[in-house]
C-alpha cells in the first residue's frame, strides 16, 4: 500500500517543478502536524514565492530551529524575513546561515541584498564581491555586486563585474534598467540598448509601465551619446499625455519621463519648459538620486534664464540630495573638517632618495591632461582626440588605481616610490598599459591622452612611472570652476561632499593647487598651462603653443574638435553636449552673476586667484 506521505510530497514536487505554487500550498495544508522535512522545505518556498512572507518566515524557523546545522533553512528564514521587512531577523538568520557555511555563494548573495535594501552600500560592496569570487558564473550576484561598486564610485569594480554582461541572458526588466544604466556609465551604450530590447517584461497589465521606463531610459541613453534624433523618436513613444494618466503610485515612471522630455528641451534652448518639466519632478517626493538629477537640471535651466537666485536655491536643494547618498557610503567624509580630496605628497628630501632608473621617452610616455574638475580638461581632451597623432580613453582612474595598487600590497604610497626596484616600477607601468589595453585595444602607435582632472594630485606616481612625460594643466579663472562644479552632478561620493557648500569646495580647491605648487617644485614636470580664457579669446595661437609643447607639426585638425566630439559614442563627464557645440564665451566670467554668494569665500580664494594670474 503507497505511503500517503510520499504520495503527497511527490504531488507537491510534480506542482512546484510546474511552476503551480497555488498548488503545493493547496496540497500541503493536507499534511498531517508532523509533516515530511521535504513537505515542509517545498510549502516554504511556495509561500515564498506566492508573497505570503509571514508564512514563510514561520515555515523556515520551525525548519531551522528542528534542524539548526542546516545552513540552507536558515538561509532561507533570512530571506523571507527580509522580504517581509523584518531586517533585524533577516540579519540574524543570513549570519547564522553564514556562519554555518561561510563559502556558500548564495547566502552571501541573499546577505548582500540586505544590506543593499538597507543602503548599508560599502558591507553590500564588500559581500556581493565576495559572493562573486566564490562563484564567478553567478551572474546575479554579478550584476549586484556591480550595482554596490556603482553607488561607491568603484568604477573598477564595476567594469570586472560587468565584463561580458552584453552576452548575458535576457534580465527581468527592473533588473535591466539597472544594468543598462551602468553599462551606460562605461561608454557601452550598445550593450546597454541590447539589454533594453531583451528585459524580460512581466505579464499584461504590468509590463505597460515598464515598457514606458525602458522608452524613457532609452531616450536618455541616446541624448547622453549625443545621438539627439534618436532620443526624440524614443521619447514619442512616452508622450506627456501618457504621463499625466498615469496612477498616482506611479511617480517612477513619471519622474524618468519627464527627465528625458527635459533633457531634450535642454537640447532645444527651451529652457522655461525644462525648468517647468524638473520642478514636476521634484514635486513628486522621490529618491535622493532622482531629486539630485532634477535639482541639477532645473538649475540649469534657470542658469540659462538669467534667474540666477533660482538657479543657486535648486544646486543647494540637489547638493542636500547628494548629501544623503554619500552618508550612506562615506560618512566618514561629512566631519567638518574632512579633507574629501586625497592628498599624498613627496619633498625634496624623500625625492633625493628615489634611485634613478630608465623611464620611456616623451613621445612613448602619455599625455597628461590635469587641472581641477570643470576647468576645460574636456575641451582639451577633445581637441587632442581629434589629431590622428592622439588617442584619448575618455576619462579613467588609473593612476590613482596604482597608488591604491601598492597599498593593497603593504606597500605606503607616496613614500615607498622610493624603495621601489625597476622591476616594480616596470610592473606597475606595465599594470598601467594593461588596464589601458581593455579600453583603447587598438591604440597602436598613437600617443595617448590620460585626461584626469585630479591626476593633478597624483603627480608622484606620474613621475615615477613616466618622468619625461608632457603634462597639460587647464586653468579657468577659480570662481567659474567653483560656479560649474557647484552646478553639475558628480558621482563620485567623495565629490558630493567637497561640492556640498562654496565653503567646502573653495577650502579643497586652494589645497589641491597649494599641493601641485609644491610638488611642481620638487619635481620641475614638463608642464603646460591651458588657460581657458586664452582659447577663448586665440583659438588658433593656443593650438600652436599646444602644439609646440607636444612636437606636433600640424595642429589644423585640433582646432576641429566640436565635429570629432559629435561623432563620439560617449563622453563620460558633464561637459558632453557642451563639447559637440564649440568655444562658449559665455562661460567666461559667468561666476559674476553669482557675485553674492561668492563673496563670503573670496578672501579664502584671492591669493590663489592672485597667483594663477586671475583678478577680481
Amino acid at each position: 500500500m503507497p505511503d500517503p506521505a510520499a504520495h503527497l510530497a511527490s504531488a507537491m514536487a510534480d506542482a512546484y517543478k510546474a511552476g503551480d505554487m497555488e498548488r503545493v500550498i493547496t496540497l500541503a495544508a493536507q499534511a498531517v502536524e508532523e509533516v515530511d522535512e521535504g513537505v515542509r522545505i517545498l510549502r516554504g518556498l511556495a509561500e515564498q514565492a506566492t508573497g505570503r512572507y509571514d508564512r514563510a518566515a514561520t515555515t523556515f524557523r520551525q525548519l531551522a530551529h528542528q534542524w539548526p546545522e542546516v545552513s540552507a533553512y536558515w538561509n532561507n528564514l533570512g530571506v523571507a524575513c527580509r522580504l517581509m521587512g523584518d531586517m533585524g531577523a533577516a540579519e540574524q538568520a543570513l549570519a547564522k546561515a553564514r556562519s554555518l557555511a561561510p563559502d556558500d555563494a548564495d547566502v552571501l548573495y541573499n546577505l548582500g541584498l540586505l544590506y543593499i535594501q538597507q543602503r548599508r552600500w560599502p558591507l553590500a560592496r564588500e559581500i556581493l564581491l565576495d559572493a562573486v569570487d566564490r562563484s564567478p558564473e553567478f551572474v546575479e550576484a554579478r550584476l549586484q555586486a556591480a550595482y554596490a561598486c556603482y553607488v561607491c564610485a568603484d568604477n573598477t569594480g564595476q567594469e570586472a563585474m560587468l565584463a561580458g554582461a552584453g552576452d548575458w541572458s535576457a534580465q527581468p526588466a527592473e533588473q535591466a534598467l539597472i544594468l543598462a544604466a551602468m553599462l551606460s556609465t562605461q561608454g557601452d551604450l550598445e550593450a546597454a540598448l541590447r539589454t533594453l530590447a531583451r528585459a524580460k517584461l512581466p505579464d499584461p497589465p504590468a509590463d505597460e509601465q515598464l515598457r514606458l521606463r525602458i522608452a524613457a531610459q532609452r531616450a536618455l541613453l541616446y541624448e547622453r551619446s549625443n545621438e539627439v534624433e534618436l532620443s526624440r523618436r524614443e521619447l514619442e513613444q512616452v508622450p506627456p499625455a501618457a504621463l499625466d494618466a498615469l496612477p498616482a503610485d506611479a511617480s517612477q515612471l513619471r519622474a524618468e519621463g519627464w527627465r528625458a522630455h527635459a533633457a531634450l528641451a535642454m537640447r532645444a534652448g527651451a529652457w522655461g519648459e525644462a525648468a517647468a518639466l524638473y520642478r514636476r519632478v521634484l514635486a513628486l517626493g522621490v529618491d535622493a538620486e532622482a531629486r539630485a538629477s532634477a535639482g541639477f537640471g532645473l538649475a540649469s535651466a534657470c542658469d540659462r534664464q538669467g534667474q540666477h537666485a533660482d538657479a543657486w536655491q535648486a544646486s543647494h536643494a540637489a547638493h542636500a540630495a547628494q548629501l544623503e547618498i554619500a552618508r550612506e557610503v562615506v560618512p566618514e567624509l561629512l566631519a567638518q573638517d574632512s579633507q574629501p580630496l586625497q592628498m599624498a605628497e613627496v619633498d625634496r628630501v624623500a625625492y633625493a632618495r628615489w634611485r634613478p632608473m630608465a623611464a620611456p621617452a616623451s613621445r612613448q610616455s602619455p599625455v597628461f591632461v590635469v587641472g581641477f574638475p570643470r576647468s576645460g580638461t574636456t575641451l582639451l581632451e577633445q581637441m587632442l582626440d581629434a589629431h590622428p597623432d592622439f588617442r584619448s580613453m575618455d576619462e579613467r582612474a588609473f593612476i590613482h588605481e596604482l597608488t591604491e595598487r601598492m597599498e593593497q600590497v603593504g606597500q605606503h604610497y607616496p613614500a615607498d616610490l622610493a624603495n621601489l626596484s625597476g622591476t616594480e616600477v616596470a610592473q606597475l607601468r606595465e599594470t598601467y598599459f594593461r588596464m589601458v589595453g581593455r579600453v583603447l585595444p587598438d591604440l597602436g602607435q598613437r600617443r595617448l591622452v590620460d585626461k584626469n582632472p585630479l591626476n593633478m594630485l597624483c603627480l608622484p606616481m606620474i613621475m615615477r612611472l613616466f618622468p619625461q612625460a608632457r603634462i597639460v594643466l587647464c586653468l579657468r579663472h577659480p570662481c567659474d570652476v567653483l560656479l560649474s562644479c557647484t552646478m553639475q552632478s558628480f558621482r563620485s561620493p567623495a565629490f558630493m561632499v567637497l561640492c556640498s557648500s562654496l565653503q567646502r569646495l573653495a577650502r579643497g580647491y586652494v589645497a589641491a593647487f597649494e599641493q601641485w605648487f609644491r610638488q611642481m617644485e620638487v619635481f620641475a614636470p614638463r608642464v603646460l598651462e591651458w588657460r581657458y580664457e586664452s582659447v577663448v579669446e586665440n583659438l588658433d595661437g593656443q593650438l600652436a603653443e599646444l602644439a609646440a609643447f607636444l612636437e606636433v607639426a600640424d595642429a589644423s585638425p585640433m582646432a576641429r574638435f566640436a565635429d570629432h566630439a559629435r561623432t563620439k559614442r560617449f563622453i563620460s563627464t558633464p561637459s558632453y553636449a557642451q563639447v559637440t557645440q564649440g568655444i562658449h564665451p559665455g562661460a567666461v566670467n559667468r561666476w559674476q552673476g553669482y557675485r553674492e554668494q561668492f563673496e563670503p569665500v573670496l578672501p579664502l580664494l584671492q591669493p590663489m586667484i592672485d597667483r594663477l594670474g586671475y583678478s577680481r
